[in-house]
């Protein structure tokens, strides 16, 4: 018997069992698809973030305040800005030890950006109203993170220094506060926290929802950032030094290298502070480490799903059992007509794969569903891996062979005489 007759032998006999069958496929299809759903979601989340953070630029340096005796860990550095306890004032940047570090390093620091977060706080005029988060920012606060103009400038250097009371704001909060088609520059807008504030808004920003926190809030309530001068910013703040700030290197600059050059120079400034260190890390170690982390997170997580895939192999074991209990008579019509043991071996393992490989297709089409749905609810876009449904498909493979083979070696082995007498 060819291995075409066995394929439609075995698809005739699930006919004949649909429900036995498609319970049998169910282990298989619950572990194949959780395995690519989570693989999909968590290749979706992967790529998301690395894009987001190459977008702020691979030539980014980010240098931050931490405490002492801080391990860098196989996987990359901490992350800057990680402490467990808050540094007093002078333990943290001033703005003449940044300007001194750009003076010193001015062939190779294209801008720094420094910002200081002032909180929530809510645009309103009558019943327009746009939640917001104020934070203080510098010029070189537009380059470093990809702020996206769309209208208008950025806060400049003057701005600052005249503490003028002037903002960049998002498309979002414009869609909310001003009517279509109206021209927002220029114009003077009320921020409500404690006190009321009110700014004159000269650039509009696109709003772009970000990897590491995407927003749960309807586009109605929704808070976006309110860019204002980082001088007027620290007005009234309790603390006017910087935790961290991030240099953008000149083009053509060696980031690693000046990395360690950073490193190097602030671990003199700190070297009598007895708690207290800077830390220094750039963009494309940061993207690795995030990277790294992700996908242990995730293949940890396959792992654990991919067991439901054993729980099928079993069950697809058992049936076959059954199957063979149930074909005895056939089995031994067979040998007696000169059938071979291996031809007996073939057509059992050939409906175990066939069983697994139906299962398979199943749990592909619908974790690639479950995937796809689970993304976009996360807010990124789908990124399915042809290399795990390849996987998958040799997985169940595996599993149909394996499972399948003590099933088809007790069918081959059975006594032909005992297996026609059997009722």
């Amino acid at each position: 018997m060819n291995l075409t007759e066995n394929i439609m032998l075995a698809l005739a006999g699930l006919k004949s069992n649909k429900m036995r069958a498609m319970l049998t496929m169910l282990g298989i299809i619950i572990g194949i698809a959780s395995v690519i759903a989570i693989v999909t979601v968590g290749d979706s989340l992967t790529a998301s973030i690395t894009s987001t953070m190459e977008e702020m630029g691979a030539n980014s340096i980010m240098v931050s305040i931490r405490e002492r005796g801080g391990v860098e860990s196989d996987r990359g550095p901490r992350m800057p800005g990680a402490v467990s306890a808050t540094p007093e004032e002078s333990d943290l940047f001033t703005d003449e030890a940044i300007e001194n570090f750009a003076m010193r390093f001015n062939d190779r620091v294209d801008t720094i950006s420094l910002s200081h977060g002032v909180g929530s706080a809510k645009a309103q005029d009558g019943r327009l109203y746009a939640n917001v988060s104020v934070t203080g920012v510098n010029d070189g606060y537009e380059k470093a993170n990809n702020v996206k103009l769309m209208a208008g400038r950025f806060i400049t250097e003057k701005d600052i220094k005249s503490v003028k009371k002037v903002a960049v704001v998002s498309d979002k909060l414009v869609e909310n506060m001003f009517s279509a088609g109206e021209d927002p520059l220029g114009k003077e807008i009320k921020i409500y926290s404690d006190t009321i504030e009110t700014y004159t808004i000269v650039g509009i920003y696109k709003y772009e929802t970000s990897a590491f926190m995407p927003s749960s809030s309807s586009e109605k309530d929704m808070s976006t950032s309110f860019y204002i001068p980082v001088s007027l910013a620290k007005q009234d703040a309790a603390i006017q030094n910087y935790q961290t700030f991030t240099v953008v290197t000149k083009t053509g600059v060696d980031t690693a290298r000046f990395t360690e050059d950073i490193k190097n120079y602030f671990s003199k400034a700190y070297e009598n502070n007895a708690k207290w260190e800077a830390s220094v890390m750039n963009m494309e170690s940061t993207i690795s480490s995030m990277t790294s982390m992700l996908s242990t997170v995730s293949t940890a997580i396959s792992v654990i799903a991919a067991i439901s895939l054993l729980v099928g192999g079993i069950g697809v074991m058992n049936i076959m059992l059954v199957s063979v209990t149930e074909r005895t008579r056939e089995i031994g019509t067979r040998k007696a007509l000169g059938a071979r043991n291996s031809y007996i071996k073939v057509q059992f393992i050939v409906e175990s794969v066939i069983i697994c490989m139906i299962g398979g297709i199943i749990g592909i089409v619908l974790g690639l569903l479950l995937g796809a749905l689970g993304a976009s609810l996360l807010g990124y876009p789908a990124e399915a891996s042809s290399s795990i449904i390849l996987l998958s498909v040799s997985i169940t493979m595996l599993i149909g062979v394996f499972f399948g083979y003590y099933p088809a070696n007790k069918a081959a082995k059975l006594d032909p005489i005992e297996a026609l007498r059997y009722e």
